[in-house]
């Protein structure tokens, strides 16, 4: 582990985090996601030191779920506990809000001593990211005001445009696979639709992939039934980073043309856009017999495409037979979760424990979010904690 190149590496770049929220990839720069990956990259070969990244003596990181979560939901815990913070998961049903209590007054409410508040709130097309913001400029208010003595920072747990924290863990997995993110350009991943027995999957980790890893000169191929689109904006913002880095971005509607030579796949259901206006449009009214019959007409439309399932006879087809497989999990096996659905179970088994090393760089990249905000200079900071020395396990 060679420290000393890391945190020089990660002084020399210009980025921009401190105090800053972390809500949209593509609203940072690239030395801003050079730093996440970098200072995650650290605190984890820290903790394999057993070198204490311990920064708080006292503190709290608020987590606000609005959807279910296993992997985020514990990698958010991990990472505040790591740098030293307690954590509360701020349960909704059991807050004023239920009584009315607005987004600025809840902001404020569980702020006193706290740091940070991861937020997931992915299932209301246009208005996960807008809370965000709400509660944001919230903070902003009573941190002007002397209300709040520290103003947390936010980390995007994920929201209906993107999934920050997955995206950025994917990528820094793919930098451990092959060597360096130099040895991605050129590379070709495949962003792929695959069947589900369920609809409503949101749309925020294709969108994340795409705009993230056309800024890394890869050929990002996006696969997709008719009908299966993205949210448009994001689509273009991704094939702008694509011409910006070298790399391309290519609409395929045939899994089996989609997967030829790629050296990695990323097979995941996910609802169409249309699909989401309209489920959006009734959670809203509260509309359940609407949800239903919309539920029953996508999944008949699902069913079409029951044969976009990643099979050994995709596999073949990748770059040497052999394309790295991902997922953000938990993915839809056929036979073990669910009778057909996005991959074949010997294939998900061959790289199951790729799909958990994939996963595990969650709680450090949360982690370097978080450190990020709090340290203007993060790599100074890392260096004096580095050369301190101070063990994790006392021994």
């Amino acid at each position: 582990m060679d420290f000393g190149q890391k945190t020089e590496f990660l002084s020399n770049l210009k980025s921009d985090l401190y105090q800053k929220d972390f809500l949209l990839t593509w609203e940072k720069s690239n030395d801003d996601l050079l730093a996440i990956l970098e200072i995650a990259d650290i605190l984890k070969d820290m903790r394999q030191a057993n070198i204490s990244p311990r920064v708080y003596d006292s503190g709290l990181a608020v987590s606000v779920f609005r959807d279910n979560s296993t992997r985020t939901r514990f990698s958010f815990a991990s990472a505040a506990n790591l740098l030293g913070l307690a954590v509360q998961d701020m349960d909704e049903q059991k807050s004023q809000i239920a009584h009315g209590e607005t987004v600025r007054e809840t902001a404020n409410m569980i702020s006193f001593l706290s740091d940070f508040i991861g937020i997931r709130d992915d299932i209301f097309l246009g208005e996960g990211n807008k809370y965000m913001r709400e509660v944001s400029f919230a903070l902003d208010e009573g941190f002007n005001a002397g209300v709040l003595p520290v103003r947390p920072g936010i980390v995007n747990l994920q929201c209906d445009q993107d999934h920050p924290t997955q995206s950025l863990s994917d990528l820094l997995h793919l930098k451990h696979e092959f060597g360096s993110l130099e040895a991605l350009k050129g590379k070709k991943i495949v962003m792929s639709w695959a069947y589900s027995p369920s609809y409503g999957k949101p749309m925020s980790v294709p969108q994340g992939i795409i705009a993230l890893m056309t800024r890394f000169g890869m050929q990002v191929e996006l696969a997709y039934p008719e009908g299966y689109s993205l949210i448009p904006e994001v689509v273009e913002t991704a094939r702008a980073f694509a011409i910006q880095s070298g790399g391309s971005l290519n609409i395929n509607h045939s899994m089996d043309d989609a997967m030829k030579d790629a050296d990695i796949v990323y097979p995941k259901s996910w609802a169409p856009y249309h699909i989401m206006v309209q489920r959006t449009e009734l959670l809203k009214n509260k509309d359940t017999q609407g949800l239903a019959e919309l539920e029953k007409q996508a999944l008949e439309n699902n069913a079409r495409f029951s044969n976009w399932e990643y099979t050994d006879k995709q596999e073949k087809l990748t770059k040497h037979g052999n394309a790295l497989y991902m997922h953000c999990l938990p993915a839809d096996i056929s036979g073990i979760s669910c009778a057909k659905g996005e991959v074949e179970a010997g294939v998900f088994e061959k790289f199951r424990l790729k799909t958990y090393l994939e996963a595990g760089f969650k709680p450090y990249i949360i982690a370097a979010m978080m450190f990020a905000n709090k340290f203007k200079d993060p790599a100074d900071v890392l260096k004096n904690m580095i050369t301190g020395g101070s063990k994790r396990v006392g021994f």
